[in-house]
C-alpha cells in the first residue's frame, strides 16, 4: 500500500501532466468552455476519490477519460437545456404589440379628423372590405363620388402622416423595417 503523501504527489503529477488534454477533451465533448471546466473539475475529483482503488491500473488516462465521458453523459441526460449565459446578448426583437396598438390608435385619431363622408368611405372600403359599388349603395352616393371621397381621404391621411414629428416617423420607419 502506498502512503497518503505519495498518493497525493502522484495525483498532483497526474493532474499537471494530463489536465490540459482532459480539458480539451471536455471542451470537445460539451462545446462550452465554462461547462468543460466544470466537467474537468468533477472528473478530477472523482478520479482523486478513486485514486486508492486505481493505484494498480495501468492506464490512468483511459480511466480518467472514461470518468469524464460518463459524467458528461450523465449531465447531458439530466441537464436543463434552456437559457445559457453568454458574453454577448443576442439581438432579437421582442414583439409586445404595444407598437401595433400605438400605431392603430394614431390611425384612428387621423381617421377621426377626416370629414364624416370621407371617414365612412375609408372605413367601409378598408376595414369592411366593401367594393365601391357596395359603398355607394350603403351611403346613397354615386360610385364616382365614392371614388373621389376615397381619393381625397387617402391624400389627407398621407399628408397628415407626413406632418408627424421626426421621432414618430423614425419609429414608424423602424417598425416597417421589421
Amino acid at each position: 500500500m502506498v502512503p497518503a503523501d505519495d498518493r497525493e504527489a502522484q495525483f498532483r503529477e497526474f493532474v499537471s501532466a494530463r489536465s490540459a488534454a482532459l480539458l480539451r477533451l471536455s471542451y470537445l465533448v460539451c462545446g462550452d468552455l465554462g461547462l468543460a471546466e466544470d466537467l474537468l473539475q468533477t472528473t478530477l475529483t472523482r478520479t482523486y476519490l478513486a485514486w486508492r482503488r486505481i493505484d494498480g491500473i495501468d492506464s490512468l488516462d483511459a480511466y480518467s477519460r472514461r470518468v469524464l465521458l460518463n459524467t458528461a453523459t450523465s449531465w447531458w441526460r439530466r441537464r436543463w437545456r434552456g437559457e445559457r449565459p453568454t458574453l454577448e446578448m443576442p439581438e432579437r426583437p421582442v414583439s409586445d404589440r404595444v407598437d401595433q396598438m400605438a400605431e392603430r390608435d394614431a390611425m384612428w385619431r387621423l381617421l377621426g379628423r377626416l370629414p364624416a363622408r370621407q371617414r365612412a368611405v375609408i372605413v367601409l372600403r378598408y376595414y369592411e372590405d366593401l367594393s365601391e359599388a357596395d359603398i355607394a349603395y350603403q351611403l346613397g352616393l354615386s360610385v364616382g363620388t365614392v371614388k373621389s371621397h376615397a381619393s381625397r381621404a387617402l391624400a389627407t391621411l398621407r399628408s397628415r402622416l407626413g406632418e408627424q414629428p421626426a421621432a414618430d416617423r423614425a419609429l414608424q420607419t423602424a417598425q416597417e423595417a421589421q
